[in-house]
């Protein structure tokens, strides 16, 4: 078997490639093939979180969400963590802490998501994608928790990163 690419956009692409299962059965399997995302949860001096109110046109709905961005070519992943969070946020950070990674459909992509917790933040200009839309808001600790219990945080990667944050202590 071959790989086969059905489809590229930007850099991203769908293939279908063999793949020998765990029971030694060969088959092939389309894959969503992504470079890799990093996900920034920034922490102010007063402990409160900064998020982003982005406008995402896949769902055709404003999320807030933490500022997270797709890795570039041959990008090192922390490098990438901080120019997302000088585009998204304005900020640059002196304290960055690993989280660990996410992987948000593995069912059908191979994305891996790098999670950040950074502090000591200081205002920096950064320069938002042509088709970002969004806001830099703040909240404290508790008011994030009251807007994931009312639904009005719902992406994946904000909730999975505010929970492994919120486990290891560092919020």
């Amino acid at each position: 078997m071959t790989i086969i690419k059905h489809y590229q956009w930007k850099c991203f692409s769908i293939e279908e490639q063999p793949h020998t299962l765990p029971d030694g059965r060969e088959m092939a399997f389309t894959t969503l093939i992504h470079p890799g995302a990093v996900v920034i949860i920034p922490i102010d001096s007063n402990g409160d979180l900064v998020m982003v109110h982005q406008y995402r046109p896949a769902v055709k709905q404003w999320l807030l969400e933490f500022p997270a961005g797709t890795i570039e070519s041959d990008e090192d992943i922390l490098v990438s963590a901080q120019r997302e969070l000088a585009e998204e946020a304005n900020l640059a950070a002196k304290q960055w802490h690993a989280l660990g990674e996410l992987l948000p459909a593995p069912g059908f992509c191979d994305e891996i998501q790098y999670l950040y917790v950074v502090k000591e933040l200081t205002p920096t200009q950064g320069e938002l994608d042509d088709d970002e839309i969004m806001d830099v808001v703040t909240f404290s600790v508790a008011e994030i928790e009251q807007k994931i219990a009312s639904n009005a945080i719902k992406d994946n990667k904000t909730l999975a990163a505010f929970l492994k944050a919120r486990l290891l202590g560092y919020i």
